[in-house]
């Protein structure tokens, strides 16, 4: 079966949903970035280097929060608001950049060699980005961690990040027919924090359900250990009811997997001829013996075998 299954339309719903607070991060991050690359390219080259800094800076931001997001929103309601999200990605800027950064080097090194590596390497290098946000693993340990969580499933992976590919590419293409009257210098511009602003929010989507996906693939469905919680628009992440599976059935017999043996009650079963576990001497009934007749008859006018309930005379 294929984890990754419908992995697209469950990013969309998220996406749809959640459209105001997703695109809202966006947005802010890459205007805030906009504005200081704006202001130090005043400052000549060595500002335009500080701006192209400042951008990388951002994206690296945006894709941590955004995963973030993406996690906060799955159990169907928004606890975290914009400043409290950036604040939770802010300190994995470093691993990520890190991770990226070497990720971009080889997969283009990849690419220009003989394309087939480099598709490999983005495929195997998927989730590196979930894996350092959800699981805070270092940046050299994403890769490890990534192509572990692809392992079996490459094919699938790859075949919904071509699909994720073409959408980006509409997208751009609706975007430049949109904005194609405008002087190509701006056009460019706006058409970069447009497209960013709607595509990174779905990509981080679709790259965050991938992860839980394959997690889920990998631990049998319960993503023990990770942290995983429900599942947009299906409780307990992909295919689970609640974050630890479903308890083994009974036994045979057993009702609630507690159930005594047959023949007992509540798990003890009495010696045979005996009643609760506790059987009374001979000539007793219930444990407590009649005491004997009073000498000389019986003044009181009661037979012994009048006796009630184990040898107490009625007054």
């Amino acid at each position: 079966m294929n984890p990754l299954s419908g992995v697209l339309g469950e990013a969309w719903n998220i996406y749809r949903r959640y459209a105001k607070h997703l695109l809202a991060i966006a947005f802010v991050i890459y205007l805030i970035a906009a504005i200081i690359t704006a202001l130090l390219s005043l400052a000549g080259v060595i500002g335009s280097l500080l701006g192209t800094v400042v951008e990388l800076v951002a994206a690296f931001l945006l894709q941590a929060a955004l995963v973030k997001a993406v996690q906060d929103v799955r159990d169907g309601r928004v606890d975290m608001n914009l400043g409290e999200t950036v604040r939770a990605a802010t300190p994995y800027i470093a691993p990520v950049a890190g991770a990226s950064i070497l990720a971009a080097i080889a997969i283009t090194i990849g690419l220009i060699l003989i394309i087939v590596p480099g598709l490999i390497l983005i495929t195997i290098w998927a989730v590196i980005v979930p894996a350092i946000v959800i699981e805070r693993s270092g940046a050299l340990a994403s890769f490890g961690r990534s192509r572990e969580l692809v392992r079996g499933h490459g094919w699938q992976v790859f075949g919904t990040l071509v699909l994720v590919f073409l959408i980006m590419i509409v997208v751009d293409i609706v975007i430049g027919i949109i904005l194609v009257a405008l002087p190509i210098a701006l056009r460019n511009g706006i058409s970069s924090v447009v497209a960013g602003t709607l595509i990174a929010p779905f990509l981080a989507a679709v790259v965050t359900l991938i992860y839980y996906r394959l997690l889920d693939a990998h631990s049998g469905g319960a993503a023990a250990g990770y942290g995983q919680q429900p599942g947009y628009g299906q409780p307990g992440g992909y295919g689970q009811p609640g974050d630890y599976g479903q308890p083994p059935p009974p036994p045979p017999g057993q009702p609630g997997n507690y159930g005594p043996p047959p023949g007992q009650q509540g798990g003890y079963a009495p010696p045979p001829g005996q009643q609760g576990g506790y059987a009374p001497p001979p000539g007793q009934q219930g444990g407590y013996a009649p005491p004997p007749p009073p000498p000389g008859g019986d003044p009181g006018g009661t037979a012994p075998q009048d006796y009630r309930g184990g040898g107490y005379p009625p007054g």
